[in-house]
């Protein structure tokens, strides 16, 4: 199996497995009942992908292609919600699954794009979909303001977008697709869980009032 041929599966089995344990660990900090949290913590990991496929009218979406991916993600909401129910998660925890949420379904995304023989503004658009609305989703159904909208907080929307963009012209210039697929990811990663470390965010906007 080639390097991007193997990536795609096993990006989104990690995506599903983080994104679910993101939901699940929102879920135990608004205490929701194990269905909630379930029903949750499945919206967190198939969401964003399954707004993908519907939107390239893919059939079946992904996780009835793929049931692994689903048997994954019940799984790992099955041992997160084990850990909340013994101890209390670090909010830093519920950040870290979510960055790499992100930079796993960002560039599975991506590729699924690529699959269906998509060009390379839609290809961006997808693997920008797929990792972030699972995260839009969460806080949506959590009752919080999703991290997409929030103006404190650090790049988000921004690092799926350069991971995304990164794989893109990477390949464009010749760099092996696999090679390209994990730059991406690391970029993504990186710039989401160094920003949430140092702060990195864009300027807010801000419209001054006028003059009465």
């Amino acid at each position: 199996m080639s390097g991007e041929g193997l990536i795609l599966p096993l990006a989104g089995l990690a995506g599903a497995a983080v994104c679910a344990t993101s939901g699940a660990l929102a879920a135990g900090r608004k205490r929701l009942d194990l269905i909630g949290a379930s029903f949750l913590a499945c919206a967190t990991a198939l969401g964003g992908g399954t707004l993908r496929d519907l939107l390239l009218d893919r059939h079946p979406v992904f996780w009835v292609e793929r049931p692994a991916i689903l048997w994954t993600t019940l799984a790992a909401t099955v041992l997160a919600l084990l850990w909340v129910r013994f101890a209390r998660p670090p909010w830093r925890a519920l950040q870290v699954a979510d960055a790499l949420g992100l930079a796993f379904f960002t560039i599975s995304g991506a590729q699924v794009a690529e699959a269906a023989g998509q060009g390379g503004v839609i290809v961006v658009v997808m693997g920008l979909l797929t990792g972030v609305a699972g995260g839009v989703i969460r806080d949506v159904l959590a009752g919080e303001i999703p991290l997409l909208f929030r103006p404190t907080e650090p790049l988000y929307a921004t690092a799926s977008l350069a991971g995304v963009t990164f794989h893109q012209v990477g390949q464009r210039l010749g760099l092996d697709p696999g090679w390209a697929a994990l730059g991406g990811m690391g970029l993504v990663l990186a710039l989401r869980l160094g920003a949430v470390v140092l702060g990195w965010r864009l300027p807010a906007l801000e419209l001054k009032d006028g003059a009465s």
